[in-house]
């Protein structure tokens, strides 16, 4: 997922003040070739996209990237009457390793100053959509992410930071122009929390990375387990960036913690911290949320360890998705190799925005495309049937439980979670 995926938040919320004066120009270093329709004459819009396409995030920025491009592919670029540019962009740097500010920053801009430009598709991290939203909030442009869940983007519910005015620090506005087909963290929390209560948790040891995604995630998850037996020991948050996390391991042990959750990304060193915290608890059960539903974590963990994590991501087993689901998974591993559990989630929202622009009343048009998206009731979706509300939601509500095995994700059950439930 998660999505999903955040940067962080001392640096987003100084980025995001700076960008509401929207000035300069920016650009990024892309993966992959823009597409356009082949049809003669007619009008011609641009559709953005911005993910990490390098470091460890890089498998699932790539698979959202290449589903979005197989939906366009498959319409001939052609959607409303108009002819589709595609413009794949990175929000990664090869120093950093993840997503930056500056080069997010830099995506939204370009996407901004294209007058042809009537959506961006992105972001994973949600620390870069709340770098992005303030800038295509301010030129009233279309964002549709397929991987963002902080719940901070779009309400005040719990999890968001409402100290610094979540949501509407984001759109200055005062007009949503932000939508996702990812169900937000209060779903994710609902399904982590439900998870360990079935598996017999007594003492739940609680870390987060000290992001956007990742604090939040963190908070959802003590909040929906609130309603279970089992108590938390919350650790707040760690420093990433240190050689390993043996004292905090220690600490959660000296305290019966039994079961151990990190709110965070691949990126934040979550291997390092996982391998420390099997090795101070030898017979704790270990979980994780989409942030690290990756090839990075899942092959980077010892079998021992891995064996006994388990993530959670939006994504579900192939059977879930009917004869539609058959075919895109069958033509996605035709053109681009074995998808990653986001490339479903990339191909819907390049199926979406097609539709958008069927219904715009001009497709060419900001507002008019604006207006169609956050007009989506009762789609009927390679995902399932769903509605984005008047926040930008999305109405899904299933989680997959996965299991780690040989590296790679196994999916496990599916569980259709709502908060308070």
């Amino acid at each position: 997922m998660s999505h999903r995926r955040s940067g962080l938040l001392a640096t987003g919320v100084a980025l995001v003040a700076l960008t509401f004066g929207l000035a300069a120009c920016g650009g990024s270093d892309d993966d992959g070739s823009s597409g356009s329709g082949s049809g003669s004459g007619g009008e011609e819009v641009s559709i953005y996209s911005s993910f990490p396409l390098q470091g460890a995030s890089r498998p699932t920025g790539i698979s959202l990237q290449n589903g979005i491009e197989l939906a366009l592919e498959q319409a001939g670029y052609k959607a409303g009457g108009v002819k589709i540019n595609f413009e794949p962009m990175d929000d990664s740097t090869a120093q950093a390793g993840e997503w930056t500010p500056e080069a997010e920053s830099a995506n939204a801009k370009k996407a901004v100053q294209d007058d042809s430009a009537v959506a961006y598709l992105g972001t994973y991290n949600s620390g870069a959509a709340a770098i992005s939203i303030p800038i295509l909030n301010e030129a009233g442009l279309a964002m549709l992410s397929p991987g963002n869940t902080a719940v901070g983007l779009t309400s005040d519910a719990p999890g968001a930071d409402t100290g610094i005015g979540e949501p509407d620090i984001y759109y200055p506005t005062g007009e949503r122009n932000y939508a996702r087909i990812v169900p937000k963290d209060t779903v994710q929390g609902a399904a982590l929390a439900g998870v360990m209560d079935e598996d017999g948790c007594t003492k739940v040891g609680v870390l987060n990375d000290n992001e956007v995604f990742g604090k939040g995630l963190a908070a959802n998850v003590i909040d929906a387990g609130s309603q279970y037996d089992y108590e938390f020991v919350d650790g707040g948050a760690v420093d990433t960036k240190a050689a390993n996390f043996r004292a905090t391991a220690d600490d959660f042990a000296s305290q019966g913690v039994d079961c151990f959750i990190f709110g965070g990304i691949t990126a934040s060193n979550a291997v390092q911290l996982y391998k420390d915290m099997a090795a101070a608890m030898p017979d704790a059960k270990l979980y994780g949320p989409d942030g690290v539903a990756d090839t990075d974590f899942a092959g980077g963990l010892p079998d021992d360890v891995a064996a006994r994590t388990k993530v959670t991501v939006a994504t579900l087993s192939e059977e879930d998705y009917g004869k539609e689901g058959a075919k895109f998974f069958e033509d996605y591993q035709a053109k681009y190799g074995d998808p990653g559990p986001y490339s479903i989630y990339g191909y819907e929202a390049g199926k979406l925005i097609l539709d958008v622009l069927e219904r715009a009343e001009d497709p060419t048009d900001r507002a008019a495309v604006l207006k169609a998206l956050f007009e989506t009731k009762n789609r009927d979706s390679i995902l399932g049937n769903y509605s984005i509300n008047e926040d930008g939601d999305t109405t899904l509500t299933d989680y997959g439980v996965y299991n780690i095995k040989n590296g790679d994700l196994e999916f496990n059950e599916k569980i259709s979670a709502k908060p308070g439930t």
